[in-house]
């Protein structure tokens, strides 16, 4: 028999859950009708992705592991604008124009099991930050060495680091930083035999001491988890990323692809 007070407490998230959402969706709304008055450019957006069909247990309110049926309509909906907003690798030199990338954060097992072959199909490149720490886990929520390396065979697939244990860099001493950056970076080149230059910062958590230290570890690009377009001028350490939510329909994903939820980068 189900626990009353805990259904209870279950149905107040659900409902500030969805409340926090129509409210989102009122500002984009009306951001959007601003943009659309000052004919503002969607320029280049960088996708952040999670899980596609595993259970997140730190994700309490099931934000970050879309449906494979949402997934992959929204993987056919950008590829039928690629047209006009091409999909390109994670990669400084496409920044300049317009399009988006995609990325994925921890290196969930299903990456490969079931996001990987929607992508190949479409012929999108797309690029996963994995956390060290849970890649050598034996965790089967987590990719393992053998499936990071069959991952990376795959045609247009990036592997980049997310650290050696996701933590907040920012928290970290100078030793623990340092460690967590190179750890995970020697870790990955000796699986997959090919350098590693890529970053994203787990949580989102970058500041000048992480980024310098980011560099100092070989590092020469580097994705938050701010939300926004990539800007003109924009630091290679500090790029901004679109959140992708389980909650986004085909209607919503393009919104965010045409900037209609830019607003949302004024939470800082």
């Amino acid at each position: 028999m189900p626990n009353a007070s805990g259904q209870s407490i279950r149905d107040v998230r659900s409902h500030m859950n969805a409340l926090r959402m129509q409210l989102a969706s009122m500002a984009a709304g009306l951001w959007g009708t601003w943009r659309h008055i000052r004919n503002a450019s969607p320029g280049f957006r960088v996708l952040m992705y999670h899980a596609v069909g595993s259970t997140i247990p730190e994700d309490r309110l099931g934000l970050y592991s879309l449906r494979p049926a949402l997934f992959r309509a929204q993987i056919e909906a950008l590829a039928a604008a690629s047209m006009r907003l091409p999909v390109m690798p994670f990669d400084v030199s496409a920044f300049a124009g317009t399009g988006a990338a995609i990325t994925f954060d921890d290196g969930y097992h299903d990456t490969l099991s079931t996001a990987a072959p929607i992508l190949c199909a479409a012929g999108l490149p797309f690029t996963v930050f994995v956390s060290t720490g849970y890649l050598s886990s034996g965790d089967p929520l987590y990719l393992c060495p053998a499936d990071l390396r069959e991952l990376a065979t795959m045609p247009g697939v990036t592997i980049g680091s997310h650290g050696a244990q996701h933590v907040r860099l920012t928290d970290c001493d100078e030793k623990v930083l340092r460690t967590a950056l190179s750890s995970s970076k020697t870790m990955l080149e000796n699986i997959l035999q090919k350098p590693v230059t890529t970053l994203s910062y787990p949580h989102g958590a970058v500041n000048n001491r992480v980024r310098d230290a980011a560099i100092a570890a070989g590092y020469n690009l580097a994705a938050c988890s701010k939300f926004g377009p990539i800007e003109n001028n924009c630091d290679p350490m500090r790029l901004n990323r679109i959140d992708i939510w389980s909650s986004d329909t085909v209607p919503r994903f393009l919104a965010k692809l045409s900037g209609n939820w830019d607003w949302m980068s004024w939470r800082g």
